[in-house]
Order: C-alpha cells, then structure tokens, then sequence
C-alpha cells in the first residue's frame, strides 16, 4: 500500500467516472464550495511509457470521494488514499510510482515510472478562473510551484510542461465542430459528435443558420458536408479565413480539384487550399452516413491531437 492509512482515514471511491480536465476541475471547485478539503493530483513527470498524457489529474477530497485518472486505472485508487491523506493535512506531497519508486508493490502495466505531484487545494480562484477561462472558449493554465506548494491562474499557455521550477499545465476549451449541409450525414455526425462531448453547431444553410465568422476558433474544427459544391463556397471562404484546426470536405478527388480551381480563381492561394482535408475523413471510402461520421470525427480528433491539446 501507499503509506500507512490511519483506521479513521474513509476508503477511497469513485465519486465521478471522468477523465475531462474541465470536469475534474470542477469537482474538485464543488468540494471546495462545500467546505471540503480536496487535494489535486497531476501527473507531472513520465519515464518510459505511460497510460495519461502529462498533465492529467485527479481531484480526491478528503471524505474519500475522488474522480480522473493518472494511469490506467490500476493505481488510481491508491493514489487517492495517499491524497485523502494530503487533503487532511494541508502539506503537499510528491509521489514516484512504477519503476524505482519505494512502493515496491505498485507496478505499472506499460514498464515505466510515474511522478506525481498532490497539492492541498487552498482556495477556489485559480479553478475559478480556468473554468471561466474555458467556459467563454478562452485558453488557461495552472502554475505549479512545489516548493511554495501554491497553484496560480496562468493566462493562455502554449503548452503543459515544466518551466523551470514550476509546472504548467494548459486547457484548451473543447473542440467545438461546425457542420454545415442539408444532408443525412449532416444529421448523424450531430448525434455522434454531441456523444462524443464535442460542442456542436449544425447550419443548414437557412437564412439564420450560416457559418459566420464569430462561430470558430482556433479550437474548432468545420466539416463542410453539401452533395452540391456551389451552396458550400461562401462557407469555405468564411472557414478558410479563420483560425480553425481543421477544415474538411465532402466530395471526391474530382470534386476537389474543381473546388481548389474556384478557390485559386477567388484569390486564396495553394497554402491555404492545402488546409482543406478532401476527400474528408480519417478513412476512405466511407459511404454510408455512420461510417462517415465516424471517419469525420476520428480525422477531426487526430489532428486535434497533433495540434498540441491537453
């Protein structure tokens, strides 16, 4: 075991299965907002592999309810046991597990070693501020200095890494996807998507359901989906002038090529028609509408990872 747990210590259990930054954070704000002490969990260091991605947490309060992830599941609940401890406590904890680690008994499926730093959370306002930050599609992070054992709000940052002393970890919101069309695969890519967790807007071209300039960001993704190549151009040149990651389109290579021609005859030029990805989707081929969904989404989520997200 992880320490040895006094008998009054509560047994470790799952208060919200989760791994999204942005819920866990706000667990671990509701806590706080409770009067409960709550300890926050990151992963801030991996050797050899590893199931989480730098920067995961997992928020444990102190009466034993914890949610997130930092491996794959095997030594989550240990985790929180040694959190629950830190909650109670108020002094903040670094924890090593895998290889080398001095807890000889916890190893880790993949072969490598873990570091964790466990922070007493002492006040709301840093999750206050990243929340709000995500919530008006804005990017955050979280300043972690061990030695001060303090946690403070980071303005948009580029990446989660260490920085010096400290250790950022960066939230992006969540990826919003723009669907345009009048079409079944307009439809069944809404429902899969809105599954997924995605913040969706579907347009049907209506009078006031068009593509707008105000609907994307830097973290959207567009997904252009008419049969007729004509009804999507204004759409196009709207998306290809924002700073959307991902910008897709239905049609095959012909239909392509004459879309990249009408693209070069308005003036953009190859860089940026380079950006579409046509025919659209992760896998080829794709005719009916769930397999293209699917394909979309999978195409939309790998570059989405590419392109450097927590």
């Amino acid at each position: 075991m992880l320490g040895k747990l006094d008998e009054e210590l509560p047994v470790p259990q799952l208060g919200l299965l989760t791994d999204d930054a942005e819920k866990i954070l706000d667990f671990a704000r509701g806590a706080l907002q409770s009067g409960i002490a709550c300890a926050l969990v990151t992963l801030v260091d991996i050797r050899g592999g590893a199931a989480r991605s730098l920067g995961a947490h997992m928020a444990v309060r102190a009466d034993g309810l914890f949610c997130g992830f930092v491996s794959g599941g095997c030594v989550e609940a240990a985790v929180a046991a040694e959190a629950i401890q830190v909650a109670r406590a108020g002094s903040d904890r670094t924890l090593v597990l895998g290889q080398g680690s001095k807890f000889f008994d916890i190893v880790l499926p993949c072969g490598g070693a873990i570091t964790l730093a466990i922070h007493a959370l002492r006040r709301s306002e840093p999750l206050d501020a990243v929340l709000a930050s995500l919530a008006s599609r804005k990017r955050a992070g979280l300043r972690y200095d061990a030695k001060a054992q303090t946690l403070e709000f980071q303005e948009a940052t580029a990446a989660t890494a260490r920085v010096q002393d400290s250790f950022i970890t960066s939230y992006r919101p969540k990826t919003r996807l723009v669907l345009c069309g009048r079409s079944i695969e307009l439809k069944t890519t809404t429902i899969v998507a809105e599954a997924v967790g995605y913040d969706v807007i579907a347009l049907d071209g209506g009078a006031a359901e068009t593509l707008r300039p105000e609907h994307l960001d830097e973290d959207s993704a567009v997904a252009l989906l008419h049969h007729d190549p004509h009804r999507e151009m204004g759409s196009l040149e709207i998306a290809l002038e924002s700073k959307a990651f991902y910008i897709g389109a239905l049609g095959s290579d012909r239909t392509h090529s004459r879309r990249c021609n009408e693209l070069r005859r308005r003036g953009f030029s190859d860089a940026s028609i380079a950006r579409i990805n046509a025919p659209i989707g992760l896998f080829p081929k794709a005719r009916d509408a769930r397999s293209l969904a699917l394909s979309i989404l999978a195409d939309v989520a790998s570059r989405r990872m590419k392109s450097g997200a927590h």
